[in-house]
């Protein structure tokens, strides 16, 4: 079972993430350190990660996320606002790693995730991310600046990395949601180089997108909604879900099935209030479903002051857990909470076997894994 205590260095210093960026101001960890920063361009927005990494990083994990900063800008809608959202704020968080946290240009990373570049490729839309590239380096007056598009197997080999403890990384298959898509998979053969890939094109986002594209102009009800969010996800469920986890081969190989990733967060975040202060979350797929389906017939039942109701400990403890599930609310709506658990219960759904039972874990910080392993391996070339 995963537990904190198991947890390597660097994966700490992600899942505290979110108490970290809570403080006013940044304060170094290590006497002798470097800052470095990383910024990634995904589906969803743009996020912002500054790393303070320590002088014996490589040999003793001094490695630790000072500050997490994300702008939502929906920049796989590809509209002309949605791209000049995400310009302006990928500009902006460039800027502001350099000039209010002290990061040298050359200690920034820029990248473009995965997930947007599997939308655009299936909207035919690889224009704007060329555009937004150009114009990046246009307006920070460095036509040099790298701006790498992260490959999708890189990205979830990262994401393992990042996340999963080192005493659980041979026996835990990684799945990471996604706004544009889902990623993750397995090390096969006991070492960190054979990754066996796991990757859909759908996500979050994208299933509520595909969703909203098939109600009717005269029709745009929660009703209907929910009976055409049923059609999409079943046509992904036989397009894609049960033959990329066939042939991934995580089933026989894989004791634990680790999700991380926005959607994630937010289910775990509201399914159980009373672990606020956990970062790993065991579940059920029993639990989990029937929590999708009460997003939609009873949504009042996750609103903050019903769940404080089922917190019972500390005053401390319900602060934390009532300012979580505000955060949720502020982030995903309640079509995006269906449309991103309905993919979630889909993936489960394959692992829930009566033969042998799968130990779930919702991962609720991992959602800077990716980008922090991306710095730390960057540091060490």
């Amino acid at each position: 079972m995963f537990s904190l205590k198991l947890i390597s260095a660097t994966a700490c210093a992600v899942l505290f993430s979110s108490a970290l960026f809570a403080q006013n101001s940044v304060k170094l960890k290590y006497s002798n350190s470097s800052l470095y920063a990383g910024i990634e361009v995904g589906s969803k927005g743009v996020k912002m990660s500054i790393v303070e990494i320590g002088k014996n990083a490589r040999k003793d994990g001094t490695f630790n996320i000072l500050k997490d900063s994300s702008v939502n800008t929906d920049f796989i809608s590809f509209s002309k606002s949605t791209f000049d959202s995400t310009l302006n704020s990928l500009v902006g968080l460039y800027t502001t790693a350099l000039t209010r946290y002290g990061v040298t240009a050359g200690n920034v990373f820029t990248v473009i995730s995965s997930g947007v570049k599997v939308q655009a490729e299936k909207d035919s839309k690889t224009n704007f991310i060329n555009d937004l590239i150009s114009s990046f380096r246009e307006k920070i007056k460095d036509k040099q600046r790298k701006v790498e598009l992260v490959d999708v197997s890189e990205e979830a080999r990262l994401s393992h990395l990042g996340i999963i403890p080192e005493e659980q990384r041979y026996k835990t298959f990684l799945i990471d949601i996604g706004s544009g898509n889902t990623k993750g998979g397995y090390f096969p053969n006991g070492n960190t180089k054979d990754f066996k890939l796991f990757q859909l094109t759908w996500g979050t986002k994208s299933v509520a997108n595909a969703t909203e594209k098939r109600l009717d102009e005269s029709d745009k009800t929660l009703v209907a909604f929910n009976t055409q969010l049923s059609r999409v996800l079943l046509g992904a469920e036989n397009a894609e879900i049960n033959y990329a986890i066939n042939t991934s081969g995580a089933y026989p190989l894989s004791d634990n099935i680790a999700f991380s990733g926005g959607i994630v967060w937010s289910v775990a975040t509201l399914l159980h209030p009373e672990m606020a202060d956990k970062t790993v979350v065991p579940v059920t797929f029993k639990e989990v479903y029937e929590f999708n389906q009460r997003l939609f017939s009873n949504f009042e039942t996750t609103s903050a002051d019903a769940l404080l109701k089922q917190v019972k400990g500390s005053p401390e403890l319900k602060e934390i857990a009532g300012k979580e599930i505000s955060r949720v609310h502020g982030v995903f709506d309640q079509r995006s909470l269906m449309a991103g658990s309905g993919l979630l219960v889909k993936l489960m759904r394959q692992f829930a076997s009566v033969y042998e039972t799968k130990q779930f874990f919702f991962v609720k910080n991992g959602q800077v894994g990716w980008i922090s392993a991306y710095v730390d391996q960057n540091i060490s070339k």
